[in-house]
Formats: C-alpha cells, sequence, structure tokens
C-alpha cells in the first residue's frame, strides 16, 4: 500500500502543498512590492507638495507688495495689508486671508492660488462670510470684498469667480492685472 495518496492523474499531496507554498511566497512578494510602491508613491506625492506649497508662497511673495498699488488704480485706498488667521474661539469663527487689505471704509480679502478651481472659489466663498460674522459680531461695519489671485486661471473658473463677485488677479508679463467684476457681474459685498 502507498503511503502517500494520489489525487488525480500525477499530482501527490506533496505536489499540492508545494505548489500552496510558492503560491504563497508570490503573494508575499507581491504585497511587499505593492507596499512599497504605496511607500514611494507617498513620498512622491509629499516631495510635489512640498514643490506645489514652495510655489504657491512665490506667487504670494510676487503679488502681496504690488496689491495696494494695483488696488488704487481701481480706485481704492487701502492703508494696511496684512496676513491674517482668525481663530474666534467664543464665536466658533475660524478662517485664514492670505492677503487682507484694509482703510477706514473697506476690506478686500484675497485669496492666492497657483491654480484656483471651483472649490477654491467656493471655498473663499464661505472664508468672506466667516469675515462677515466676525465683523458683525465685533461692530465692524465696513464693506468686505473678495478677490482671488492665481498663476494659471482656466476660462470656466475665471468666470466662476466673477460671476461669485470676485475680483480676479492673474499674471500680465512683469506684472499682474485685477479684472473687476462688472457688466452681467458685480462686486459682492460681505
Amino acid at each position: 500500500m502507498e503511503t502517500t495518496q494520489t489525487i488525480g492523474e500525477g499530482l501527490t499531496f506533496e505536489k499540492v502543498w508545494a505548489a500552496i507554498q510558492a503560491t504563497n511566497a508570490q503573494l508575499k512578494e507581491t504585497d511587499r512590492q505593492i507596499k512599497e510602491t504605496a511607500r514611494q508613491m507617498k513620498e512622491t506625492d509629499k516631495r510635489v507638495g512640498a514643490i506645489t506649497n514652495r510655489f504657491g508662497e512665490m506667487v504670494e511673495y510676487m503679488v502681496i507688495p504690488n496689491l495696494v498699488a494695483k488696488f488704487d488704480e481701481l480706485g481704492f485706498t487701502f492703508t494696511e495689508v496684512n496676513r491674517t488667521l482668525l481663530a474666534d474661539w467664543e464665536h466658533s469663527v475660524f478662517t485664514e486671508v492670505d492677503a487682507f487689505l484694509e482703510n477706514g471704509d473697506k476690506v478686500m480679502a484675497v485669496e492666492i492660488k497657483t491654480k484656483p478651481n471651483t472649490d477654491d472659489i467656493n471655498d473663499h466663498v464661505a472664508r468672506m462670510e466667516n469675515l462677515r460674522k466676525h465683523a458683525d459680531l465685533h461692530g465692524d461695519k465696513r464693506k468686505y470684498l473678495g478677490a482671488i489671485a492665481g498663476v494659471v486661471f482656466s476660462d470656466s473658473d475665471k468666470i466662476y469667480a466673477l460671476k461669485k463677485g470676485f475680483y480676479v488677479i492673474e499674471p500680465s508679463g512683469d506684472t499682474f492685472n485685477i479684472t473687476e467684476p462688472k457688466g452681467s457681474y458685480y462686486p459682492h459685498e460681505w
């Protein structure tokens, strides 16, 4: 009598067991490769994010120093420019503004992105609403206006920003231009 039972023609328990162990080893190697690829992708994403953040910072440093002069050409007179982080714990109002231009009558809150999209524009609408809420809670009656600056605007995103009542700031040669929401669009005041 044979000590090993035959499973089908030419297959033995030992051969099947060896095949299962080989498959298991291949699955473990594939799993290791997938984890290594995921780690490399995460590292690449981190590096791309750092580059994008640096590029965004560069855009901010190029735009912010010239904002007052450019808005002055449109008839605004702003006397202060700040970066603002608003954290009003008492009233649960939190937001950050890349450039906050102020005078006695008006505030212009500028969001600066490398490539603004509709989500960024909608986020800025929410930011403007938070700023207005905070202003109302503190008796600030100034008119709040918004602007979005970007290196690259798609035509549809630019139109969307103008429809939302934002001034659009984009590069032009060595400087940048500001497009006013006018015609069928108008500057939104919060």
